[in-house]
């Protein structure tokens, strides 16, 4: 079962991407170099994207819900990961990159947006000089 779950390249990332291509936006992908390895790298806006699974790093929304088996390894997992995400977010923006985070809710679920709404919300993040951005589903 988990081999099957991707770590890249998930359908909310490929649906975002292709949306702010047809936009215009270029970007490079999972740069190594950044911390997190940003699901998208906007080096011209000295932005990145990051496009987050609500359930891999605990967003709290209607898609996640604490696993009832193995409850200390998902609680030690999920913790750790938000941990991981707060920690590269900080380092990010101390070297003076901007930071969005689009959740999965936000995409899919009865909570979802409509999607040129996301995309105007990252289209007017990118121009901008916002720090920060995070799209969460409707709440």
């Amino acid at each position: 079962m988990m081999s099957g779950i991707r770590g890249a390249d998930t359908r909310p990332e490929l649906q975002l991407r292709s949306g702010l291509h047809k936009r215009g936006f270029r970007y490079r992908l999972h740069s190594k170099g950044l911390p997190g390895k940003p699901d998208l790298v906007f080096p011209k806006y000295r932005a990145v994207i990051f496009v987050h699974g609500c359930f891999w790093h605990g967003h709290n929304c209607h898609l996640f819900k604490w696993p009832k088996s193995r409850e200390t390894f998902w609680r030690t997992k999920i913790n750790g990961n938000r941990e991981r995400d707060s920690r590269n977010n900080k380092s990010l923006l101390e070297n003076n990159w901007r930071v969005a985070t689009v959740w999965e809710c936000s995409l899919k679920g009865k909570e979802k947006k409509p999607f040129n709404l996301v995309l105007d919300q990252c289209t007017i993040w990118l121009r901008g000089t916002g720090k920060q951005l995070v799209i969460r589903g409707n709440e």
